[in-house]
């Protein structure tokens, strides 16, 4: 709803009622408050009617230095004692494989037959990434390629299977 401005009324004085300085302040006030009234309200957009206050300061995001922070992450994954693959996913993987290689489709398979494939299977990536990271420090290199992998699994004496795509 919108303000409108209100005018003060004259009244006739009544019979007790006399000018005195008291009846004067309270009427200079009620002058006051009618101006208040009727100037417009701070406008928060442009800043008028606001006093300035001091400026803000943004929280910056913390600067760490190169490779800190995938030394954190080694450190976590070092402590903890929990599988680095998700469960469910690496059991729908297991099931899903095994049921390409066999005939029979009612195959089934006990959890703790499927912790221990997992362990299994992390233990032999954990072990094959830390040769192939040796492999790539001896070659003075920081990234691991695909050569140093190539190159762990032939000095393991593991069968090397080419992709399909440069067998021809």
């Amino acid at each position: 709803m919108a303000r409108t401005k209100q005018t003060a009324r004259k009244t006739q004085s009544q019979k007790g009622f006399s000018s005195s300085s008291g009846s004067q302040h309270m009427q200079s006030q009620l002058h006051n408050l009618r101006k208040q009234l009727a100037t417009k309200r701070p406008n928060p957009k442009r800043g008028i009617g606001y006093k300035e206050l001091p400026p803000v300061k943004i929280a910056q995001k913390r600067h760490h230095k190169k490779g800190a922070l995938a030394l954190k992450e080694i450190r976590k994954y070092q402590k903890s004692v929990n599988l680095l693959i998700p469960r469910r996913p690496f059991m729908r993987l297991v099931r899903e494989v095994t049921q390409d290689m066999s005939q029979s489709t009612d195959l089934r398979w006990q959890g703790l037959a499927l912790l221990a494939i997992q362990e299994a299977a992390e233990l032999y990536l954990v072990s094959l990434f830390d040769d192939t990271n040796l492999c790539a420090i001896h070659a003075s290199r920081v990234t691991i390629m695909p050569k140093d992998m190539q190159l762990v699994r032939k000095i393991r004496g593991e069968t090397f299977l080419k992709p399909l795509s440069s067998q021809y």
